[in-house]
C-alpha cells in the first residue's frame, strides 16, 4: 500500500512534542543552498525568495552539494578505468546505486520468474519511462490514465515503444472508480502481456494515487504496474516491496538533487530480454566484425559515460531522506499546506483545482485560478512585486490540467511547498494574492520572448 503518514491529534502528548521537536531540527537536515542576499523586485527593494516550485525543480540539499565536494576530486570516468581516480569513481557511482535500491525498497530476492529488482540511473522520468517503453515485451498492452504526465502519457505511443495497444483511460471520478477502471480495462486487454502506468501523486492538484489498490487490482488479472513517483518521493516514503509495484520512475531534480540524474527501478526480466536502450560503449560485452554480445544489467542500459555525479548527488538525497525524514517532513508541509489552502479559499475568485475533492489526501501542491486575472500576469506579478516564484501553465499534464479549468480560464497557477518553505513564504502568497485581486498588478507587463515581464523592468535578472 502506499504510505500515507497524516498529522494524528490522538497520539500522546510526549510523542507529539518528540516530533514537534524533530521537526522543528529538518530545517538544519535538509537544508538547501540558496542565494544570500535575496531576489530584486520592480520597486527596487530586495526580499527572501518565496520558492513555490519546487514540484519543477527542486533546489540543491546542503548535503547533495557536500557529498559532490568530496566526489569531484576523484572524479573520472567509471568501471572500465584502472587509474586510482576511475577506481574511487566506480565505487562512488555503485554505491550510489545501492543508496537507491534501498531507499526505494527494491527487491533483492528473485521472484517466479528467477530474476530480482534492478536500478538503472537514467537522465529522469521521462528517459526512465521511454526506456520501459522500449523495454516491454513487444505487443505489450499498456493501460494509462489521461491524468498522466506528459513523460507517463505519452511514451508508450512512441514510434520507438515496443507497446502494441494503448488503452487511455478517461479521468476517474473517485479513486475506487479508478481501481474499477483500470482492472475493467487489463481484463478486456488482448491476452499477453498488459502494463498498468500510473502516478503516485498528482503535479496538478498533488493528490495521491491508490497505489497499493491499483497494484492489487493489476496482479489481480496477471498485468504489472509501473509508478511514475516523481512527485511522490520528495514528500513521502515508497517502497517496491510493501506496494508491490513492478516498476518505479523518478528524478533527481525533484528530490533536491538538480544534476540531470533518475532511475528507473523493478523487475529486471523484461529490462534484461530487451535491446539496450542506447547502442554504445559500456552496453556491450564483445564487439567483432561481425558480431556484437550486449552486457548485462545493468548496464545494459546505461551505454556512454554514466552521469556519476548526478548519481552521486542523487544518492546523498536518498540517503538524508530516511523514512522517518519523509514522515517527520510531510507533518511540516502538512500544516503549511493546509495554511496556504485555508488562505487561498478564504479569497474571494480564487479557484482551486482539485480531481477528488478538497479532503482527498495530497502532497504539498495546490493548483489554482483567479477570477479576472490571468495565470500568466498573475505569475508575473508575484515575481515582480512580492518575490515569490510559482509555475503558470498546463504543468505538462495538458488533458488533466484542461479538464479541471472552471470556465473562462485557459491556464492556472501551481504554488507547491518543499523543505525551504516557510509560514512567511505561505502568508507572503496568500497576502499577495489577496492584494492583486483587490486591486490588480502595480507594474505594467508585456510579452518578452513569450512570457510576460514587466515594462520597464529595473531589476536587470538577466
Amino acid at each position: 500500500m502506499t504510505t500515507v503518514i497524516p498529522f494524528d491529534s490522538t497520539r500522546s502528548s510526549r510523542s507529539a512534542a518528540r516530533d514537534a521537536a524533530r521537526v522543528a531540527e529538518l530545517r538544519t537536515e535538509c537544508s538547501i543552498v540558496t542565494a544570500d542576499g535575496g531576489v530584486p523586485l520592480v520597486t527596487g527593494e530586495y526580499v527572501d525568495y518565496a520558492n513555490f516550485d519546487y514540484a519543477a525543480s527542486a533546489p540543491c540539499l546542503t548535503g547533495v552539494a557536500a557529498a559532490l565536494a568530496e566526489a569531484l576530486p576523484y572524479y573520472a570516468s567509471v568501471h572500465r578505468g584502472a587509474g586510482h581516480h576511475s577506481q574511487v569513481s566506480t565505487d562512488s557511482y555503485e554505491r550510489a546505486r545501492r543508496s537507491v535500491a534501498r531507499f526505494l525498497g527494491v527487491r533483492t530476492e528473485a521472484d517466479a520468474s528467477g530474476s530480482a529488482d534492478a536500478v538503472v540511473f537514467v537522465r529522469g522520468t521521462t528517459d526512465a519511462v521511454n526506456l520501459l517503453a522500449r523495454a516491454v515485451p513487444e505487443g505489450c498492452t499498456v493501460v494509462v490514465f489521461e491524468s498522466e504526465h506528459h513523460a507517463s502519457l505519452l511514451p508508450w505511443e512512441h514510434p520507438a515503444s515496443r507497446a502494441g495497444k494503448v488503452v487511455r483511460l478517461p479521468l476517474p471520478e473517485t479513486p475506487e472508480a479508478a481501481v474499477a477502471a483500470a482492472r475493467a480495462a487489463l481484463a478486456e486487454a488482448p491476452e499477453g502481456p498488459r502494463l498498468l502506468c500510473v502516478t503516485a501523486a498528482s503535479n496538478v492538484t498533488g493528490e495521491i494515487w491508490p497505489v497499493g489498490e491499483l497494484v492489487e487490482a493489476a496482479h489481480a488479472e496477471g498485468a504489472r504496474v509501473v509508478v511514475d513517483a516523481a512527485q511522490y518521493v520528495p514528500h513521502l516514503p515508497f517502497s517496491l516491496s510493501e506496494t508491490g509495484a513492478d516498476y518505479v520512475a523518478l528524478s533527481g531534480h525533484k528530490l533536491y538533487a538538480p544534476f540531470g540524474s533518475g532511475v528507473l527501478a523493478g523487475r529486471s526480466d523484461w529490462l534484461s530480454a530487451a535491446a539496450p536502450y542506447l547502442a554504445g560503449g559500456g552496453a556491450t560485452r564483445r564487439v567483432t566484425e561481425h558480431d556484437v554480445v550486449w552486457n548485462d544489467l545493468p548496464a545494459r542500459h546505461e551505454a556512454g559515460s554514466p552521469n556519476v555525479l548526478g548519481a552521486v548527488a542523487l544518492a546523498a538525497a536518498c540517503d538524508t531522506f530516511t523514512t522517518e525524514t519523509l514522515s517527520l517532513q510531510h507533518i511540516r508541509e502538512a500544516a503549511l499546506l493546509e495554511r496556504l489552502r485555508s488562505g487561498l479559499t478564504g479569497i474571494e475568485g480564487v479557484h482551486e483545482l482539485t480531481l477528488w475533492g478538497a479532503e482527498h489526501a495530497r502532497v504539498g501542491i495546490v493548483s489554482f485560478v483567479v477570477d479576472g486575472l490571468p495565470a500568466d500576469l498573475l505569475a508575473a506579478a508575484l515575481s515582480a512585486e512580492y518575490g515569490i516564484g510559482v509555475r503558470d501553465g498546463l504543468f505538462c499534464a495538458h488533458p488533466l490540467t484542461a479538464h479541471l479549468l472552471p470556465e473562462g480560464h485557459a491556464q492556472a497557477v501551481r504554488a507547491s511547498l518543499g523543505v525551504g518553505t516557510t509560514e512567511e513564504h505561505v502568508d507572503r502568497l496568500v497576502g499577495a494574492v489577496a492584494d492583486l485581486v483587490a486591486r490588480g498588478p502595480r507594474w505594467e507587463y508585456a510579452d518578452c520572448d513569450g512570457r510576460l515581464a514587466p515594462v520597464p523592468d529595473p531589476r536587470n535578472v538577466l
